[in-house]
């Protein structure tokens, strides 16, 4: 892919991040944080995936601070049109207290429906 496709590309997933819930059928996330999950908020999927018929899944590293709040989260696997959706939802999210930082994996899942 030319560099010019690509900053394309980059631009049109940075306007579609935010749009509607359309087409979104199930996108469960689970995590393998060994930490209970208070509060999940479901990702947006993106318009622009919703236009492509896009599904699949986003993996994401999260590292989760003592008081629960989402400390640091990087995609690390995935479709680059449905990672800042992920990205996004997964930065909301609640854990219970600890006393100290945890990290893992958790997958979000996305797909389409008619």
């Amino acid at each position: 892919m030319s560099l010019r496709r690509t900053g394309v590309l980059l631009a049109v997933m940075a306007m579609a991040g935010g749009a509607g819930l359309a087409g979104l059928r199930a996108q469960d996330a689970q995590g393998e944080i060994a930490r209970r999950v208070k509060s999940k908020v479901q990702a947006v999927y993106p318009e622009l995936a919703r236009k492509m018929n896009l599904t699949g899944s986003v993996k994401v590293q999260v590292v989760v601070a003592p008081n629960g709040t989402v400390k640091d989260a990087k995609v690390v696997g995935g479709h680059p049109v449905l990672a800042n959706a992920a990205l996004d939802a997964v930065r909301k999210w609640r854990f219970e207290p600890t006393a100290g930082e945890t990290s893992g994996i958790v997958d979000f899942k996305f797909e389409a429906h008619q």
